[in-house]
């Protein structure tokens, strides 16, 4: 009746749907407070509530998080193709990315806000820098995954470094960067929303600060549903233009899937 690949997807959504059931029975059967945990009836009940109040933060940590999310892609993709072309430049930026991205985020958001003062330009930043590093090492990685056989082969016709960087090694990284692109999405949420409740009068971290002052436990959750429904809807996306891009590299039931 049903094809293999719709089968499958059937019983992931079918998981998905019994993990919110077990969650809302389990809380009636053991008397879970709402301030403890909510039910998930009661979230999007307060999500639907409060959402012309949540609209406008949700714009708010959208747009930081597209803009961090953009400049880190483009700092990624240029730090990647230099570190991956350059055996100096690898020798010498990539211990200083690996220290870099080591220090927790947390520490580097106040100085953000003593250079750039409070607002939407921390949370950009912050954004940005969580999301690079992922984007630098999988471009990097993906185009030392060139055989130096092939290299030689193609200089060997006459083609210069360029070409070979053109037309075989960005190519062969591509799954590597799509791979890194739905990483580094979901790592530009955590960033904007860490600096929203620490610096920010606006966006889903600073509603969900307010609402745990206020002890509205079910708003904090829905902001919580919320960032996760962005993050999903983003990775898809670029799992679409993934298999569109990328899918010669993917396995023929991934394809199918598309």
């Amino acid at each position: 009746m049903f094809s293999e690949t719709t089968t499958q997807k059937l019983k992931s959504a079918g998981l998905i749907v019994l993990f919110f059931v077990i969650w809302e029975v389990a809380c009636i059967v053991f008397g879970v407070k709402e301030i403890i945990l909510p039910r998930p009836t009661v979230i999007m009940a307060a999500m639907i509530e409060y959402f012309p109040g949540i609209r406008p933060h949700l714009i708010q940590t959208l747009y930081t998080t597209m803009v961090g999310f953009g400049l880190g892609v483009i700092i990624g993709v240029a730090l990647g193709l230099l570190i991956g072309t350059s055996k100096v430049a690898y020798d010498t930026a990539y211990p200083l990315l690996v220290g870099f991205s080591s220090i927790p985020k947390v520490a580097v958001v106040p100085i953000f806000v003593l250079w750039f003062g409070a607002g939407t330009t921390p949370a950009i930043l912050t954004s940005m820098v969580i999301c690079v590093f992922p984007i630098v090492v999988n471009v990097a990685t993906g185009l030392a995954t060139t055989e130096p056989e092939l290299e030689d082969v193609l200089k060997a016709l006459g083609a210069s470094r360029w070409d070979v960087l053109w037309n075989v090694s960005l190519p062969r990284a591509m799954p590597y960067f799509f791979a890194s692109l739905k990483v580094a999405i979901t790592l530009a949420f955590v960033g904007t929303v860490l600096s929203e409740t620490v610096a920010s009068n606006r966006g889903i971290g600073n509603l969900m600060m307010i609402a745990s002052s206020n002890f509205n436990v079910p708003l904090v959750f829905a902001g919580l549903f919320l960032l996760a429904f962005l993050g999903v809807g983003l990775y898809v996306i670029f799992s679409l233009i993934e298999r569109r891009v990328a899918g010669w590299a993917m396995r023929k039931t991934d394809l199918a899937v598309a």
